[in-house]
């Protein structure tokens, strides 16, 4: 012990020592102070370059693991070091990192490949170049390729790959055909659910229907369109194009546009109800366009049904051979797949392309707020890509493209759409107007070259029925305006202007394609805009011709032309009405139509128990309440169908309302010279009951020109004068009748009459109370 003491003790510091040393140091850090700054970047460079050459060493340890010796000191380093560095991603010190590397490291790395961390994915549009084989001695390549790169927009969005499926013979472009509450929403959603679509946790029912009006009224409003994928019984993988369309005549264009898109319809019919109007009317749409028509029985698990009659009902009334329809259930998922195998089989493949350049159909399009109006189209030729140059044909006007996508049934955004295809497309476009349906979309350099012709069928939307919408409070003008406007933008058939009525106010006078178009504007200014409007009673467009040769439009009844002597003649339009009413209902039926200047020109019987009339009536007759008529006429049981023909030359008159001595302009409309009298009587009449009385007499005259050709009064509210007279002279009590009968006169003179709104709706019940007469 005492060796290892002595030396422990000679080891001790000699205190002395010990602060002689102390003072060295202290005199060196002094002398050295002035050095720090030029000392500190090259001890920061000294940190970087060790963190860099340490990071470098363990990146290339674990990339090349797999080479390394088993048991070395290497790989064992290799093998601890995989928990805390990741093959590809270098661990940079916070500080000491540069900004893009710390920008990068930022970047969420949990929906990144390796591939794609290790190096940026190329910006392409086309087919990306094959990737080259891994090599052993590249220290940032990976060692084994997982999956190509990734397809990238100039922004950094990532894109899906190029699509390398595209086969023409493999593509069925189709759409339904089926009347009102017959099953066509429901078999929609059976075929999303059947090529699974649409997953099971997200689906719904009406799928296609986004409206909340659609919904609840059970018809389609908007037209929509869903891609699915179907795996046949013949191995091969179909890719099922379904466009769902609007059946109704108001937008008979529209549903016309649709099925020019497609090369196959099914004809959907409940089997317990049978063949209806709107049936009819849509597929001698689909007949003319050359499709390809399959029938359909649906509801055949109802009580009632009876295939064999409807059947029957179909190869008389359309001709369509059905030894060969499906029959099938919707709701309980009955014969869905059969449904699809012909499609696949019936319906013919698109053209195959030619080489040509662009040329695609537009069905559809709606305005998105970001995004602009996003377009629906079929590809007849060529191809579209991202960053294409397009221009629409009746418009002239020149876009580029920023996306292009399929319906799936959401919108996914592809790189290419070819020909056969059925897509959308965003290019920035602000207006609907500037992409209307029914144009030609092309390429701009083809347009301007003129190779291209435009696709025949295209029309614009000429708006059929007028009303004046007015705000029941006059502060809601402006929002009344704004809400117009915005409907205007996903509503190309929309038309208004600015209107000032002396009773109602200011308000607009609007144009609409028919009578749900009307309703369905009127409901969701009133439901989504928290709008209280009145309506004023629907008009159609009659034309004026004048003795100087001129043609006038007169949409609004205050519009006529005032001199009478200087008119030639008066047209109206016309329209093709088809009823299908049960047999014991025709008298009635018949007897409405005649009552509204309706002309017989067709009457067969489909069924011993089913008739089908056909009239040509004014469509101004039919604006009104025809239907309702119609419907209560027949217990619920008839189902029309109309489109117009033209205009007829007939005598019509302006039928001007005057209360008071003054003149009503809303309350005035134009009617048939035959009809004038019957027509004022019922409206004066109507007038009488509605308008409050007053102190004095109020008459109420309906007026051709000046001339009256009805009139009715309002009597005075009169005080008993005589009440006082309980005897006396006879003269006594008629000088107080005199008296009064002059102070009525009076104020007859200076006073006014306040009309109430609900008077202005009188025009509308008119029709229904003669029709009741």
């Amino acid at each position: 012990m005492e060796p290892c003491i002595a030396e422990s003790a000679s080891c001790a510091p000699d205190p002395a020592s010990s602060a002689s040393t102390r003072s060295d140091l202290r005199r060196e850090a002094a002398s050295h102070r002035g050095n720090r700054t030029c000392w500190r970047p090259f001890r920061r460079w000294h940190s970087l370059w060790t963190t860099l050459s340490i990071g470098c060493f363990f990146h290339w340890l674990c990339s090349d693991a797999a080479h390394l010796p088993s048991g070395s000191i290497l790989s064992t380093l290799a093998s601890g070091s995989e928990a805390f560095v990741r093959p590809g991603v270098m661990r940079w010190p916070r500080r000491a990192a540069p900004a893009a590397m710390r920008h990068q490291r930022r970047r969420p790395a949990a929906h990144m490949s390796s591939a794609t961390q290790e190096r940026p994915a190329p910006s392409v549009t086309a087919d990306p170049p094959a990737a080259p084989p891994p090599k052993a001695a590249d220290a940032h390549t990976p060692a084994v390729q997982s999956a190509p790169p990734r397809v990238s927009s100039p922004a950094g969005r990532q894109m899906p790959s190029p699509r390398s499926d595209y086969d023409p013979s493999l593509i069925r472009n189709f759409c339904i055909i089926a009347h009102i509450d017959h099953g066509k929403s429901t078999l929609a959603d059976r075929m999303l659910e059947m090529t699974k679509a649409v997953e099971s946790r997200d689906m719904q029912a009406q799928f296609l229907d986004s409206m909340d009006l659609e919904r609840e009224r059970g018809i389609t409003i908007k037209l929509q369109a869903a891609r699915m994928r179907y795996a046949a019984k013949d191995g091969k993988t179909y890719i099922l194009n379904l466009i769902d369309t609007p059946g109704h005549v108001d937008f008979s264009y529209e549903v016309s546009r649709s099925l020019a898109a497609c090369e196959g319809a099914l004809l959907v019919v409940d089997a317990s109800q049978g063949v209806q109007a709107q049936t009819l009317a849509n597929v001698y749409l689909a007949i003319d366009n050359d499709l390809e028509v399959i029938p359909v029985l649906n509801k055949i698990d109802m009580p009632a049904a009876d295939p064999d009659r409807v059947l029957d009902e179909i190869e008389t009334t359309i001709g369509l051979d059905c030894s060969d329809a499906i029959q099938a259930s919707a709701k309980k998922g009955i014969g869905i797949e059969e449904i699809l195998e012909a499609v696949v089989h019936k319906v013919p493949p698109p053209t195959p392309p030619t080489g040509g350049p662009l040329k695609a159909l537009i069905f559809d399009s709606y305005y998105d707020t970001y995004r602009g109006v996003v377009v629906f189209f079929r590809v007849v030729d060529g191809e579209v890509r991202k960053g294409d140059r397009i221009t629409f044909m009746a418009t002239g006007k020149d876009f580029e493209v920023y996306q292009v996508g399929v319906m799936s049934p959401s919108q996914r955004e592809v790189d290419v759409l070819r020909a056969g295809e059925v897509g959308w497309l965003s290019a920035s476009i602000k207006s609907v107007e500037d992409a209307r349906v029914g144009d030609t979309i092309t390429l701009t350099s083809a347009f301007k070259k003129d190779q291209v012709e435009r696709l025949p069928g295209y029309s614009e939307a000429n708006p059929m029925v007028y009303c004046g919408l007015f705000p029941t409070s006059t502060d809601q003008y402006n929002d009344l305006k704004d809400a117009l406007s915005k409907l205007k933008l996903n509503d190309a058939a929309l038309q208004f202007e600015p209107e000032n009525s002396i009773a109602m106010g200011f308000g607009f006078r609007c144009g609409f394609l028919g009578l749900l178009h009307m309703d369905i504007v009127q409901e969701r200014l009133e439901r989504e805009y928290g709008l209280d409007l009145v309506v004023t009673a629907p008009s159609v467009n009659f034309m004026v011709k004048m003795k100087d040769g001129r043609e006038l439009m007169v949409d609004n009844p205050a519009k006529w032309p005032e001199e009478t002597q200087d008119i030639a003649e008066t047209l109206e339009p016309y329209c093709r009405m088809e009823i299908l009413v049960p047999s014991e209902f025709v008298g009635g039926v018949m007897d409405l139509c005649q009552s509204r200047r309706g002309e017989l020109v067709e009457q067969k019987y489909l069924s011993p128990t089913r008739t089908t009339i056909v009239y040509d009536l004014p469509l101004a007759e039919v604006i009104t309440d025809f239907f309702d008529m119609l419907k209560s006429r027949t217990k619920g049981y008839a189902s029309m169908e109309y489109s117009v023909t033209g205009y007829r030359v007939n005598p019509l008159v302006k039928l001007a309302v005057r209360i008071n001595g003054e003149d009503a302009p809303p309350l005035a409309c134009v009617v048939h010279k035959d009809n004038a009298h019957p027509h004022g009587k019922k409206l004066t009449e109507a007038l009488k009951e509605l308008i409050p009385r007053q102190q004095f007499k109020v008459p109420i005259q309906a007026c051709i020109g000046s001339k009256p050709v009805a009139s009715s009064h309002i009597p005075a509210i009169r005080k008993d004068v005589l009440a006082k007279c309980y005897g006396g002279d006879v003269t006594r009590k008629k000088k107080l009748l005199q008296k009064q009968a002059k102070g009525k006169k009076r104020m007859k003179n200076i006073g006014s009459v306040e009309v109430p709104q609900e008077a202005f709706m009188a025009v509308l019940n008119v029709n229904k109370q003669k029709s009741d007469s």
